[in-house]
């Protein structure tokens, strides 16, 4: 059973830094496309930023690059979001993710995820 458990949000002032981490358990983590996205309070959950498996290709949605760096450590069965930069309209529930099989496009068919950590950025 694929599992996965977020840490690192919190509450931080606009333009300042946060690290968030997510370690999976329950299969071989390097082959797997791994995601992050969030919600914020009356809106949809949104895509964030996404890591292929293998080659690490990654993705962001034009709001948070050039801000929020995604990686991964396939030692440590882990995918990390480096959010710097930070805004208000950032604050949100964060969630990591990861799909049911290996490949497929790289911003759909997540089916794993974690209970999601709050980040709270004041302005």
């Amino acid at each position: 059973q694929v599992q996965l458990v977020e840490s690192g949000g919190g509450l931080v002032q606009a333009g300042g830094s946060l690290r968030l981490s997510c370690t999976a358990s329950g299969r071989t983590f390097s082959r797997y496309d791994m995601a992050w996205f969030r919600q914020a309070p009356g809106k949809e959950r949104e895509f964030v930023a996404a890591i292929s498996g293998i080659v690490s290709i990654t993705y962001y949605t034009d709001s948070v690059k050039g801000r929020f760096t995604i990686s991964r450590d396939n030692a440590k069965n882990t995918v990390y979001l480096q959010m710097n930069s930070l805004k208000a309209e950032d604050t949100a529930v964060y969630y990591c993710a990861t799909k049911g099989r290996i490949g497929g496009a790289l911003l759909s068919n997540y089916d794993y995820w974690g209970q999601g950590t709050q980040v709270t950025v004041s302005s």
